[in-house]
């Protein structure tokens, strides 16, 4: 596809090469000046769709148009500027849209907060587990409303009792106190939302404008404010972001935090592991994972003592919980009517198998992938077979899916089935409660599954190309034109295999991208 170029009257070409229609090097200048750092990747020269899209503002950037390199502060700072402005417009759109809600304090009739898709677990937490009633979290439950305790990890309730206090001396009444508890905590979780943007354009290396992903991304608009997840994931990608940096305390101390927030940031330890594994980097993995383990400890231990039975409930919760919303296991068995016999020990041995798999793919292939490759397969698995999918997991996955698989068509691809599943979701609900006061609204069973299977799909697709670039690494974004190794690897990027089934011709990870592996080595 050749499109007009505003800049300088050439025509700029995207190649649709059937390996990943991606362009190969972009020109860069010559001379004396054009040596050490590579330039950053302008998006229009690189994906087609931005490519395309980009006719409606003057076309894409000229190919001999100036470009700043990697190591220009001044241009990662005017594309910081440029998607924390886009981060805010999303989130901001997000709780636009949650506004019928907000002005009956999530309290209106009917089932107003499934029919104007506005719902949120937020105020409902405050009306549910006694932040109303000035209840400590862990230590205190009135079993009688309902509030057996909180089923959340201790950062995540820290960070709820600091918005119940704030909202209680904010509010008037209570439904004046659930609007302002649901306000500080989407005070809070902007913030969050920020600092991970910042730590994806971190961790894009000379690819920032990917984190336009995160940014834009449907999945943060509907399902940002949900729930505290938000906070593990941009702590899950500050972890990300030190790893990279090759400081993996401070990554463990990130990844602990997250952990101590929502369980996910953990599995990012699992790619990590093989990956190091294979390039004999044990000793950073061990510093990470053990300050990981300390830091969860530290921050747990205090609840774990003076409110032990309040601190496990998080963890008796979601062992009791039954297969629900989302799941596989919920399409199951509404077609065949079968749910597996002591199901948390099959789902845990389905999900270990599956991580087993992604292990086996890290030490298999012939060039060893990409961290975030791994960790969105990693996160993916658990996501795909666990017996629960709550709509704002989706967020676990964003930041991975911008570095892992760089490419607007996947990516919007994968989202719409997310958009799709989440106005699915509620609509469904409407209809689980229409019958019993003659309503017949939303959307019924078959369809709410056949929306699962559209959930189930794209999440899939995505895995499926990922799989694909690291079979075929010459199909990857990011290392398609033989320049990155991998940008988020810190230690591990262009480091030589010193353990694998395969490995590359060349002893080094990082050199010939684009040249064909041989097998020199079998373990």
């Amino acid at each position: 596809m050749q499109t007009g170029d505003g800049a300088v009257g050439h025509d700029v070409q995207v190649s649709s090469d059937v390996s990943d229609q991606a362009p190969g090097p972009s020109a860069e200048p010559t001379g004396r000046g054009a040596a050490t750092a590579p330039v950053i990747v302008a998006p229009s020269l690189d994906d087609p769709v931005v490519n395309a899209a980009s006719d409606a503002v003057g076309g894409p950037l000229g190919v001999r148009a100036w470009r700043p390199r990697l190591g220009s502060g001044a241009a990662i700072r005017t594309v910081a500027r440029v998607l924390v402005l886009l981060t805010l417009l999303t989130l901001g759109i997000g709780v636009a849209q949650r506004s019928p809600c907000y002005s009956t304090a999530w309290n209106g009739t009917g089932k107003q907060q499934y029919n104007h898709l506005c719902y949120t677990d937020v105020p409902y937490m405050y009306y549910g587990r006694g932040f109303d009633k000035s209840l400590t979290p862990y230590r205190q439950s009135d079993p009688a409303s309902g509030n057996y305790g909180l089923e959340y990890p201790v950062v995540a309730g820290a960070t709820m009792e600091t918005a119940a206090l704030l909202a209680q001396k904010l509010g008037a009444d209570t439904p004046d106190q659930v609007r302002w508890f649901y306000n500080v905590t989407t005070w809070f979780l902007i913030v969050f939302a920020l600092v991970c943007v910042l730590a994806v354009i971190g961790l894009a290396g000379r690819r920032p404008w990917d984190a336009a992903m995160f940014a834009l991304a449907p999945g943060l608009l509907l399902t940002g404010t949900i729930n505290w997840d938000l906070i593990a994931v941009a702590l899950a990608s500050v972890g990300m972001l030190a790893w990279a940096r090759n400081k993996p305390v401070v990554a463990g101390i990130a990844l602990g935090l997250g952990s101590a927030t929502k369980l996910y940031p953990v599995f990012l330890l699992i790619p990590l592991l093989v990956l190091c594994w294979r390039a004999g980097r044990m000793r950073q993995w061990s510093q990470a994972t053990g300050t990981a383990v300390v830091t969860w400890l530290v921050v747990n231990a205090p609840v774990m003592i003076l409110a032990f039975k309040g601190w496990k409930y998080f963890f008796t919760f979601n062992d009791n919980r039954p297969i629900d919303l989302g799941s596989p296991w919920f399409a199951i068995r509404h077609w065949w009517g079968w749910e597996p016999p002591n199901k948390n020990v099959v789902i845990i041995a389905l999900v270990l198998a599956g991580w087993l798999g992604v292990a086996l793919l890290g030490l298999m292939a012939r060039r060893r992938p990409r961290f975030a490759q791994l960790a969105f397969l990693t996160v993916a698995v658990f996501i795909l077979l666990n017996k629960v999918y709550s709509p704002q997991y989706v967020l676990w996955l964003i930041p991975l899916a911008a570095l892992a698989r760089p490419r607007w068509r996947d990516f919007l691809i994968w989202q719409i089935c997310e958009a799709a599943y989440y106005v699915a979701v509620w609509y469904y609900l409407v209809w689980q409660a229409g019958p019993s006061n003659g309503n017949t609204r939303g959307l019924p069973d078959n369809f709410y599954v056949w929306a699962i299977v559209i959930h189930l799909a794209g999440i899939v697709y995505m895995m499926v190309q990922i799989i694909r670039d690291i079979l075929d690494p010459r199909r990857d974004p990011v290392r398609a034109d033989g320049i990155d190794d991998d940008p988020a690897g810190g230690a591990l990027s262009d480091s030589p295999d010193v353990w694998a089934w395969s490995q590359p011709r060349s002893h080094r990870a990082g050199h010939g991208a684009g040249a064909e592996p041989e097998l020199v080595a079998s373990v």
